[in-house]
């Protein structure tokens, strides 16, 4: 089991830095940096990060086939990889931030996550690569230094069953954001379990991890709070695909999400604020860690007993207190209780 720790580059570095090393301190096992356009740069990021710490983990969650080719990212994981002295992930997905700003239009999503594994798998080995592939080509050339580490473990970020088969078939560690639930998470490790057999893989080759926004308070309401927004967000824009949230009648109606279609990606949650008053706090329970510290050990401990390996965490502040407050209650006073 493992806590680990989800920051965007939507703050000043020195405090990125401040909080990697509040995670540190506080038994945290892995810090991932958001590759989101149009916020501090991932790469450069990370390798500051890895000069302010010893011990914790460095990955991209996450990076994608589109926006940067498999190659030059497998340059700058193993770049971070030698930086870090080993401590690299390399975290990949889909992608969907500044696409329309940048052109990009996303072609067979799974499949080019598939390719991007291949590639960088190759080319991280020092190994001379010709590739021809549906999504990604690399025409017979290679990194031109040694990479310190050819296995860098690889996870995808995926809430959709092509991709999640992707995920099983071929990566090291699977991510679903928004998954805080038992029924979503017994169906995600399911999905995850047929794309592994496919492959003739042991499914529990696949670490699972559980990326989910938090909050954590004495005021078990604040908390809630707190993300409310988010699941607001996550509800309407409807980019998460969930296998069982209609089946637990979690989804908002057409109508009610109707007048936010327009909603751009790059505006954030702000728009979506007239839907508030109908994220319940089992909308919040079901796609994130908040409330009391008792609460929230109690909702790890229960994910953690239908299968989850680890949780990857976005601290959120509610009233009263801060993002740094809920990252180390998160740490010393939620985790031990967690913590086999």
């Amino acid at each position: 089991m493992s806590l680990e720790l989800l920051m965007l580059g939507n703050v000043p570095i020195s405090q990125m830095v401040e909080r990697a090393r509040l995670a540190e301190a506080n038994g945290y096992d892995a810090l991932w940096v958001a590759d989101e356009r149009f916020y501090r740069e991932v790469y450069s990021t990370l390798a500051i990060l890895a000069q302010h710490t010893t011990t914790v983990k460095l990955g991209t969650c996450v990076t994608d086939p589109f926006a940067r080719h498999p190659a030059l990212t497998a340059m700058a994981i193993a770049t971070l990889d030698e930086i870090s002295n080993q401590r690299a992930i390399l975290g990949i997905g889909a992608g969907i931030s500044g696409f329309p700003e940048l052109g990009i239009v996303r072609r067979k999503p799974a499949v080019a996550i598939r390719e991007m594994i291949e590639v960088v798998r190759v080319l991280l080995k020092g190994e001379v690569l010709d590739y021809k592939g549906d999504v990604v080509s690399f025409h017979d050339g290679k990194l031109s230094f040694k990479p310190v580490r050819a296995d860098v473990p690889i996870y995808v970020a995926s809430n959709g069953p092509l991709g999640q088969r992707v995920t099983g078939g071929f990566a090291d560690g699977a991510i679903m954001e928004g998954c805080g639930n038992v029924e979503e998470l017994t169906a995600f490790r399911a999905i995850l379990a047929e794309g592994a057999k496919r492959k003739g893989r042991d499914p529990s080759a696949v670490k699972v991890m559980l990326r989910l926004n938090a909050c954590v308070s004495p005021d078990g309401k604040k908390a809630r709070d707190g993300v409310r927004l988010g699941v607001a967000r996550m509800l309407a824009a409807g980019r998460l695909k969930f296998m069982t949230a209609e089946k637990q009648g979690l989804l908002l109606t057409d109508e009610q999400i109707a007048p936010f279609a327009n909603v751009r990606y790059a505006e954030g949650a702000a728009p979506y604020t007239p839907l508030l008053p109908l994220v319940t706090d089992r909308h919040v329970d079901a796609f994130t860690l908040a409330g009391s510290p008792e609460e929230v050990a109690q909702h790890m401990r229960d994910l953690q007993a239908a299968g989850a390996d680890g949780f990857i965490v976005m601290p959120l502040p509610c009233e009263g207190t801060t993002a740094e407050q809920t990252l180390v209650a998160l740490g010393k006073d939620v985790w031990p209780r967690v913590k086999p």
